[in-house]
């Protein structure tokens, strides 16, 4: 289907004779036509990023959909915007299919279609427009063929990946069946499930074409079994995306996956309510579960993937992307239930302590070690043994004690999650 895609924007490109992009309504690239001549603007900063990076960021894609293209049912002139680093006019084709958008032609101007006919109420478009447009139609028949097949591996891997254990025979041979009919899938192959955190669920986007991304739903961070043991990010809807490895112990395809799931406009979770611009938004990452060969080891590998997206999350060293395997004492940590901090820690988690829960964080994560902790933290040692004072008069905890050092430096992990 892809050569499909391709073969249709060599077309149009030929028939307008101008570079041609195919981007979906996600502005993720999907195939784009030659760039022929010698004129360097002719590939802006926006296009390049466009193809270099697979996608549009969120500013390009703003100022584009503020032309209406979103709601065209025919041919737009897009203005060139040197400030914007659009060099060159665009003529937006938009693709469309029983009255709905899935993506966008994009027809780079260096001059020469200044006069072309789009068409309108009182005259006729162009022939080679309406030709043009011809191709489009038949791009988002395409596309929406493929979102159908997406959605119904979107359900069988959501209804697996939520359902309890009792379920889930049933579930993966659902699964297993989709994916040999879209896919080809052959039993066996190594999966693993990547998790972004948090995900805005409002506007479902066509899943990128990624090496090895079979496919992806939303789903609630919690487990079925045990919905309250992520704690307090259960709320926060997650992506879970499914990657097929080329071999157990290789996730590079994982990686890419979440690298490029990281940079879609839906990573970071919905935007903040209209008047609350004041609120920050939430720290988005990614996490990947171990392996498995057998789809119904699937849900365990989604529970490792958001654990250690929680992680990821709570842990600059581990952001923005991380491994399961990779996660240490988070391993244990993000597998306990939601509790309330520890009774002799809680009064230092208050915000007006934060320096000295730092402080002794650093001082636990370098073992004990005075000189480390001080370099680290950029201050003299009296002022590391002045605020380490503080920390055991506040907690009554003796920081001499491996008991209490190991209680105190859990729950400050803990508190990160």
């Amino acid at each position: 289907m892809r050569s499909d895609y391709q073969h249709l924007v060599d077309e149009i490109s030929a028939a307008l004779g101008a570079p041609a992009t195919l981007e979906d309504r996600d502005f993720g690239l999907i195939a784009f036509g030659a760039h022929e001549g010698e004129d360097d603007e002719v590939m802006d900063p926006v296009r390049t990023r466009s193809i270099l990076q697979r996608r549009s960021s969120a500013a390009v894609r703003a100022w584009f959909e503020a032309f209406g293209i979103a709601r065209a049912t025919s041919p737009l002139r897009i203005p060139p915007d040197p400030a914007a680093g659009v060099f060159k006019g665009r003529i937006c084709l938009p693709v469309r299919h029983r009255g709905v958008v899935h993506g966008y032609v994009w027809l780079l101007d260096d001059g020469h279609l200044t006069d072309l006919e789009l068409g309108g109420p009182d005259s006729p478009p162009d022939p080679r427009i309406a030709q043009a447009m011809e191709s489009a139609a038949r791009i988002g028949a395409l596309l929406a063929e493929e979102s159908r097949a997406g959605s119904e591996l979107t359900e069988v891997l959501r209804e697996l990946l939520a359902s309890p254990t009792g379920a889930r025979a049933a579930a993966a041979a659902a699964l297993r069946d989709a994916l040999r009919d879209t896919l080809r899938f052959t039993p066996g192959t190594p999966l693993t499930l990547v998790a972004i955190l948090p995900w805005d669920t409002a506007d479902p986007a066509r899943l990128p074409s990624l090496p090895g991304l079979l496919a992806a739903c939303p789903l609630p961070a919690a487990d079925a079994d045990t919905p309250d043991r992520p704690g307090p990010g259960a709320a926060e809807p997650a992506l879970a995306a499914l990657v097929r490895l080329r071999q157990t112990g290789s996730l590079a395809p994982a990686h890419t996956a979440a690298d490029h799931l990281l940079r879609s406009p839906r990573a970071g979770g919905a935007p903040a309510p209209s008047g609350r611009a004041g609120i920050r938004p939430a720290p988005v990452a990614a996490g990947i579960g171990v392996p498995t060969r057998e789809l119904t080891g699937l849900p365990g590998s989604w529970r490792q993937a958001l654990d250690a997206a929680r992680a990821a999350r709570a842990e600059p060293r581990l952001s923005p992307v991380a491994e399961w395997i990779d996660l240490g004492a988070y391993r244990l940590l993000t597998a306990l239930p939601a509790a309330a901090p520890d009774p002799s820690v809680g009064p230092l988690l208050a915000p007006a302590h934060a320096e000295l829960a730092r402080t002794a964080e650093a001082f636990l994560d370098c073992a004990g070690q005075a000189g480390r902790t001080a370099q680290h933290l950029g201050i003299h040692r009296q002022t590391l043994y002045y605020r380490l004072g503080r920390v055991e008069k506040l907690t009554g905890l003796d920081l001499d004690e491996g008991a209490d050092r190991l209680l105190l430096h859990m729950a400050l992990k803990a508190s990160r999650l």
